[in-house]
């Protein structure tokens, strides 16, 4: 009766594992198309400086899945936490500080701080999480404007730049590698559009979030970086403009990807980032 009722329990505990395989929520994998574990990825997390967390910026599991990273990696002794994002430009910083520090307050900071439209479902529990728990929150990106003047006039806009409006940019001349793969792509993806000046202004936020990325970097320090996956995949844009300013971080890149079956996924679209982020294509979104 005892062996009935174990085989019973086995075979049941094996339904309820397929049953929850059937249509996982997302799935991670290697470069080599091993699925690892949730708890895999933050112990690979741990041993990296750097970690690039690349999303498509309407992903719901992307975006819940940087905040339980960095409530993990915040839980860790061992290095710094700080949290780097593209979403917000480099002369925000200054809002940043002041409404974690309580001169601004909650309103003030929301109304002027230029948010995406996404922000409160998307970003807001992470920055809420920052502030709660003295988090360092740095904002990397390139302000839009400057990025517009530079797709408008290509990079000489950023050399008319007055003294205050520079220290906002990586620092000029910022050289442009043309011909990497992901500038390529994106000039056609964009049919020609733009020319030349559309790398640019991709390549001045990249040089630029790098800048601040390294810029705020200490001794035992740990920053995980949001971004869209552009930036970071195939290690071309901040993780290119990174190696070129310094060397010595080890640097972990994620990717995110949706696909139609997150159990069958091509080895050669897993290529672009240490981990890759499958997401089923019938996902909700958040936008």
């Amino acid at each position: 009766m005892r062996q009935t009722i174990l085989l019973i329990a086995a075979f049941t505990i094996l339904a309820f594992t397929k049953v929850e395989n059937e249509k996982p929520a997302y799935l991670l994998y290697t470069k080599d198309g091993e699925v690892i574990g949730y708890s895999n990825l933050i112990e690979q997390s741990l041993q990296h400086d750097l970690i690039f967390f690349g999303e498509l910026h309407n992903s719901a599991i992307a975006h819940w899945l940087q905040h339980e990273m960095v409530r993990d990696l915040a839980a860790d002794q061992s290095a710094n936490l700080m949290i780097g994002m593209e979403m917000f430009e480099a002369d925000q910083q200054v809002l940043i500080d002041e409404y974690f520090s309580g001169i601004i307050s909650h309103n003030s900071f929301e109304s002027e701080a230029r948010l995406w439209n996404n922000y409160q479902t998307d970003y807001k529990p992470i920055v809420e999480f920052a502030r709660s728990n003295n988090l360092k929150l740095v904002a990397t990106n390139i302000p839009r404007r400057y990025a517009s003047s530079v797709y408008r006039d290509g990079l000489d806009a950023l050399s008319a730049l007055g003294a205050a409006a520079k220290q906002w940019v990586a620092p000029l001349p910022i050289y442009v590698d043309k011909d990497l793969p992901a500038y390529q792509n994106m000039l056609q993806m964009a049919h020609g559009h733009g020319g030349d000046n559309l790398i640019y202004a991709q390549a001045v936020k990249d040089a630029t979030m790098a800048h601040f990325i390294l810029l705020n970097m200490g001794l035992n320090d740990r920053m995980i970086h949001l971004n869209g996956s552009y930036h970071s995949n195939d290690r071309e844009g901040i993780v290119w403009y990174i190696k070129e300013m310094v060397s010595g971080y080890n640097i972990l890149t994620i990717n995110t990807i949706t696909v139609d079956d997150p159990n069958d996924v091509d080895t050669d679209i897993l290529q672009s980032a240490d981990i890759t982020l499958v997401v089923p294509s019938r996902m909700t979104t958040t936008y």
